[in-house]
């Protein structure tokens, strides 16, 4: 009988080595090389491609016929926005957040939202017994003879309960969970999660089934397992928030059927997640008035504009060196801005401790918030009030100059719609669209003349 052989393979990025090494030279991990074994002949020449795309032939582009790929309704108009439209039958999405996020809820939901319009959905649970899966569709109010459940970990049975079901969408809760008996390693290894996935992947292809797998997240935030998971998926979203807050936001990291660029808004509540529709008002709720270091940005999500309120203590400091902190933005573009302020407008801020926060939890990283950080900090700096009916867009250069940004149109319409009186924007973004009424709008070139005309000078 052959000897079987073994290899050690890192559990974070899925490097392999003939030997043990203490620290991976791949992700540079300590202690993440586990011995498992290799794949026989047999098992190693099983390929990913699908049994429908075998043996054929090429076709010229222009002979290929442009098709619209049919989507599912989910009803949820934020999970409909990240995913471009719509479920595509077929498709293969990865969902990743932290422990307690709210994934599972998210999916349970979703599958009752399809087994209400007669849609046949199965949600596998590797973690959590039946019954404890309809305790939890009990208190989210989840009741429908069309949702199948099983709490199974095994790809074998797994694959039976699809035969026998056929559903139009799969829910695997979760993806380190399962595995398969011809491998030898622990499930949730890197050659279960690369096995595991490529089945899922090959169900999906070739029987038109929309698959949605869980996966766990490393300390770092990204998915635990082998990259090449991410790259295998159609989809990849990542379900993320403050654990203190309610509201927790749905990203698309990577769509083959959409923009990566889309953003929904859920609310966690008691009876689960409820869409929020209007997020500009929900973060501008519980605004202060009248106090200086408050600003409201307009900030584009993909297709969709949000105004959300900036907030800046500046302080004397303590310490030799001045602490720069910052929540929901880039704290390096902080102190980039800070030291523009500093050079060509004359403000002091080298001796001063710098906090700046993203009301709500969101997290904002275009550059079309510049502005807004340079007024706050200079208007908590000065101590002198910004007015609550300002909106500020625009890009600050090095040389101190207001740059122009993209969809200027949306973001000042938004603003009007909540009734804003005033928007602050690049001078070059003045022409080529038509401004609402109600609001005026201010071109302004340079960082100088916005401090004069937010702050009065």
């Amino acid at each position: 009988m052959a000897k079987k052989k073994t290899k050690f393979i890192c559990q974070e990025c899925g490097y392999e080595s003939a030997k043990w090494m203490g620290k991976c030279p791949g992700c540079q991990a300590w202690n993440s090389m586990v011995e498992e074994f290799e794949p026989s002949a047999k098992q190693s020449s099983r390929s990913y491609v699908t049994s429908s795309l075998t043996g054929s032939k090429p076709q010229r582009l222009t002979d290929v016929e442009s098709e619209k790929e049919p989507r599912i309704n989910t009803t949820m108009i934020e999970l409909n926005r990240v995913l471009g439209g719509g479920i595509v039958p077929g498709s293969l999405v990865l969902v990743g957040g932290d422990p307690g996020i709210g994934k599972s809820t998210l999916l349970l939901q979703l599958s009752a939202k399809l087994a209400e319009i007669n849609q046949k959905v199965l949600y596998i649970s590797g973690e959590e017994s039946v019954k404890q899966t309809k305790l939890r569709a009990d208190r989210l109010g989840v009741i429908s003879p069309n949702l199948f459940v099983l709490a199974e970990t095994d790809l074998t049975f797994i694959e039976k309960a699809i035969d026998e079901v056929n559903p139009v969408l799969v829910v695997i809760d979760s993806i380190q969970t399962v595995y398969q008996e011809e491998i030898t390693s622990a499930p949730g290894s890197v050659s279960q999660v690369r096995e595991c996935t490529a089945a899922f992947m090959k169900i999906a292809k070739t029987r038109g089934i929309a698959i949605f797998i869980v996966g766990h997240v490393t300390k770092q935030g990204s998915i635990a397992g082998p990259k090449l998971l991410e790259h295998m998926v159609d989809s990849v979203l990542y379900f993320e928030g403050e654990r203190h807050h309610t509201y927790r936001i749905l990203r698309a990291v990577k769509n083959r059927f959409g923009s990566t660029n889309e953003m929904g808004i859920f609310e966690m509540k008691e009876l689960g997640l409820e869409e929020v529709l209007n997020p500009s008002e929900i973060f501008l709720e519980e605004r202060s008035q009248g106090t200086a270091g408050s600003i409201v940005v307009a900030s584009m999500e993909g297709t969709r504009p949000v105004l959300v309120e900036l907030q800046a203590l500046i302080s004397p400091t303590s310490f030799g060196n001045p602490r720069r902190m910052a929540t929901g933005i880039d704290h390096n573009r902080v102190s980039l801005l800070m030291a523009v302020l500093e050079k060509r407008v004359g403000l002091l801020l080298q001796n001063q401790d710098a906090y700046l926060n993203v009301a709500g939890g969101v997290r904002l990283d275009e550059p079309a918030i510049d502005l807004a950080i340079a007024l706050c900090v200079a208007s908590s700096f000065r101590n002198q009030i910004t007015s609550p009916t300002d909106v500020v867009i625009g890009e600050v250069g090095l040389t101190g100059e207001i740059r122009r940004v993209s969809r200027i149109d949306q973001r000042v319409n938004e603003a009007a719609k909540l009734g804003f009186k005033r928007a602050i924007i690049p001078e070059k973004n003045l022409e080529g669209w038509t401004k609402p009424k109600g609001i005026e709008v201010i071109g302004i070139p340079t960082l100088e003349r916005a401090l004069e005309v937010a702050l009065g000078g």
